[in-house]
């Protein structure tokens, strides 16, 4: 349930400052894509679920391409200049602070949950700082946790600072943390950079909480992935993984069969019916809905579409802002770009490219056919290798099938046009004028043939 910003009187504060010269790339470290969504993107949409005050947004290496990037009216960007450390990040951001409460999070951390964050900040209060740490049998990297014997939180040490003993300690500081806006202020104001890396550490306020008589509390992810950070392409691509794993699971939680978990890409928001089966190498893209009893076929991208009950996409299909309408079918090798729309029961094959075009209930397309700007009827057959010339060199026209129209193979269509209920069309005819309904519309040169006629020869 998300925390109604009413409630927590909570702002948070996303660090997206940071090089990433690990990267090697002239893009922002923050701006690098989780399917197919910046990091900083997924931190955004994260944030907004907990309904906050506001949402600071640190920047500074390649501010300018962040703020054009993610700009948006719940957004305020905020320019560090100099890098000098995640305390130094915070503080620039204290100004524009007046809610009570303070989240931190990282642009570079993009698969925190909201259930994680909701249930840290269950500890707000004025006189508690509260602390998202993580167990790891390798916390090479990682802040160590100390603890008293009370298993009570004292302070966070940096492994650059650490004792050999200290980094012995598996519990980690993920950074993630929530804190009285007023104390915090105070704590950021007595921040030294006396240590091994010359920055101010934000987590060294730990340490100042415990001495002004807070509690700490802590709490930790479902998952480690959850609080990974991505430094290099590597671990960019570790976290895609995991984004990837934890959307097929989500997925076949809903009643969707997938062949290979592992070989399927989640880049939107999915919604989906039952009993849908996703063969190998998929690609979902943008906003996509599924409905009952849907078979997708294997190497198949679609992107922004709705695939009705009982629709069926064969393999090796692209669609891109169609609609496959009730037990229609298209492919294997079909195309669907943007305005594509096929009524129940309709059928486009192979090799069959459409744009802006719909096909009526039952209508047929099945090979080798271009379909652009053009309303077919239902029933109609598109014969092999009909083209819809839609283009006359600067404007768009379109084409008009009525209901059982026949078109026969390798047709030109030149538009506009439009062709009545049950007319034909001849094959091989070039369509330049209107055909009456039922009628028999032939355009194509008359055949000679020339006796005595020699084929070349190689000279």
């Amino acid at each position: 349930m998300a925390i109604n910003a009413h409630d927590s009187d909570l702002a948070v504060v996303i660090l997206a400052a940071g090089q990433g010269t690990r990267m090697r790339s002239a893009t922002p470290k923050v701006l690098h894509p989780i399917a197919g969504k910046s990091m900083l993107g997924h931190v955004l949409d994260t944030a907004r679920t907990l309904q906050p005050q506001s949402i600071q947004v640190v920047i500074g290496h390649g501010a300018d391409l962040v703020r054009q990037s993610l700009q948006a009216d719940d957004l305020n960007f905020v320019l560090q200049s100099e890098q000098l450390g995640t305390g130094h990040a915070v503080a620039q951001a204290l100004p524009h602070l007046s809610a009570e409460q303070v989240l931190i999070l990282y642009g570079d951390v993009p698969l925190i949950e909201p259930g994680t964050l909701e249930r840290l900040l269950a500890h707000c209060s004025p006189d508690c700082l509260a602390l998202l740490t993580v167990t790891l049998r390798d916390p090479t990297g990682y802040g160590r946790i100390l603890r008293n014997a009370r298993g009570q939180v004292q302070a966070i040490v940096e492994q650059k600072d650490a004792s050999a003993e200290q980094r012995l300690i598996t519990e980690g500081n993920t950074g993630i943390l929530v804190a009285p806006r007023a104390q915090l202020s105070a704590w950021l104001a007595r921040l030294s950079n006396n240590n091994a890396q010359g920055e101010y550490y934000l987590t060294d306020v730990i340490a100042m909480a415990v001495a002004d008589g807070l509690r700490v509390e802590t709490e930790q992810p479902e998952s480690a992935q959850e609080v990974q950070g991505a430094n290099d392409r590597i671990q960019l691509a570790e976290l895609e993984r995991h984004y990837q794993m934890r959307a097929a699971r989500a997925l076949m939680v809903q009643g969707v069969t997938l062949r290979d978990p592992q070989r399927l890409d989640v880049r939107g928001e999915i919604q989906v019916g039952r009993d849908i089966l996703i063969d190998v190498n998929v690609i979902l893209e943008g906003r996509v809905i599924i409905e009952d009893d849907v078979q997708i076929g294997p190497n198949c991208v679609i992107r922004n579409s709705t695939l009705r009950r009982g629709s069926t996409v064969k393999a090796n299909s692209h669609l891109d802002g169609a609609e496959l309408g009730e037990a229609s079918d298209c492919g294997p090798f079909a195309r669907l770009r943007p305005g594509s729309v096929l009524g129940a029961k309709a059928h486009v094959g192979n090799f069959v490219e459409m744009k802006n075009a719909s096909l009526g209930v039952g209508a047929k397309a099945g090979h080798l056919s271009y379909l652009g700007d053009a309303q077919i009827g239902a029933r109609s057959n598109i014969g092999a290798g009909t083209i819809t010339c839609n283009y006359d060199g600067a404007n768009k026209h379109k084409t008009v099938l009525g209901e059982d129209v026949f078109i026969g193979s390798n047709a030109s269509l030149v538009a506009p046009v439009t062709i009545g209920d049950g007319a034909t069309t001849g094959a091989g005819s070039t369509i330049s004028q209107d055909i009456p309904a039922a009628a028999l519309g032939v355009g194509r040169a008359k055949q000679r043939n020339i006796d005595g006629w020699k084929r070349p020869t190689k000279k």
